[in-house]
């Protein structure tokens, strides 16, 4: 058996996650009290009572929280992956688990990554829409030629058939459109406060990189396969780089994915919270075999399939 783990990206919170866990499991909840990060985030992920778990920079160290924590109650229970990726901010879970970032650091640098990203998108008339049912050339095409209204372009190549386009609101409304008359079956506008992972979160990129420079990076134990290549790095390509390249640029989840069918994974596990990517995995590559882990329930069952 041949394991990898695909870490859930941002869209996939809601409240409650993470409550059953943290009673549960001693690694769990030394993950969560660690944490620094300027506001009560186990108040946020357990019951948000201020309604901030969707904004970014709220939404960011929450989620990679819940998924170290996990990765931690996982090894402790002797799951550990052959190969990690993980969608957009997750790509941080993922080098965690491969040992690049401590938990606390991985928290704290997304911390700092969704207010970098909340500073990049404020003021600016912008937006990301779903497209589905059209070929990723076609989509490209309706880009380009959109991009006579401003910045657009397909931000996250999620799975066949599932793209998405962001960047600002009259060239993203005028790609949908172009998308549509060249056979999209839908286009779906997203509640996102930012257009992600496209040039206009250039001045997020720029901050990260002055923020890398003074963190340590440990060794790669796990092979990571990165948003921004669809795959693993190059011998020319260095994280830090990459990363703030991966803020700025395209995901390529359906290419990682075919990727790590390539390479003989035979079983994927999504740490969520949330189903998307395995989704993603059973309309890209249908022949893996997919679980998802939120819960505590879910931790059990994982257990059980995998160990006997």
């Amino acid at each position: 058996m041949s394991i990898a783990f695909l870490y859930a990206g941002q869209g996939s919170q809601h409240p409650g996650m993470g409550a059953d866990l943290y009673q549960r499991y001693p690694a769990f909840r030394a993950v969560l009290d660690e944490a620094q990060v300027g506001f009560d985030l186990k108040q946020v992920s357990f019951t948000d009572p201020d309604g901030v778990l969707n904004q970014t920079e709220y939404t960011q160290p929450c989620m990679v929280a819940f998924a170290c924590g996990l990765t931690a109650v996982l090894a402790q229970e002797g799951i550990r992956p052959d190969y990690v990726a993980g969608l957009s901010l997750g790509e941080y879970s993922a080098l965690e688990c491969a040992g690049v970032f401590t938990a606390r650091q991985a928290v704290e640098l997304v911390a700092f990554r969704g207010q970098a990203m909340a500073k990049a998108a404020a003021g600016r008339a912008c937006g990301m829409t779903a497209v589905l049912g059209l070929e990723r050339d076609k989509l490209e095409q309706a880009c380009r030629q959109a991009s006579e209204e401003g910045v657009v372009v397909i931000a996250n190549y999620n799975c066949p058939g599932q793209l998405v386009i962001g960047g600002e609101q009259a060239a993203v409304d005028k790609a949908a459109q172009l998308a549509k008359e060249l056979g999209a079956r839908r286009c779906m506008p997203l509640k996102v406060s930012g257009p992600f992972h496209t040039p206009l979160m250039a001045p997020a990129g720029e901050a990260l990189r002055e923020r890398f420079a003074g963190e340590q990076f440990g060794v790669m134990q796990v092979p990571v396969l990165f948003n921004c290549l669809g795959g693993e790095m190059g011998q020319e390509d260095t994280i830090p780089a990459l990363l703030e390249r991966q803020v700025q640029s395209s995901v390529y989840m359906e290419d990682t994915i075919r990727r790590l069918a390539a390479l003989g994974v035979d079983t994927v596990v999504e740490i969520g919270p949330g189903k998307a990517l395995t989704g993603f995995v059973r309309k890209t590559a249908p022949e893996l075999t997919t679980y998802t882990v939120e819960t505590v329930a879910d931790v059990e069952a994982l257990v059980s399939a995998l160990k006997g």
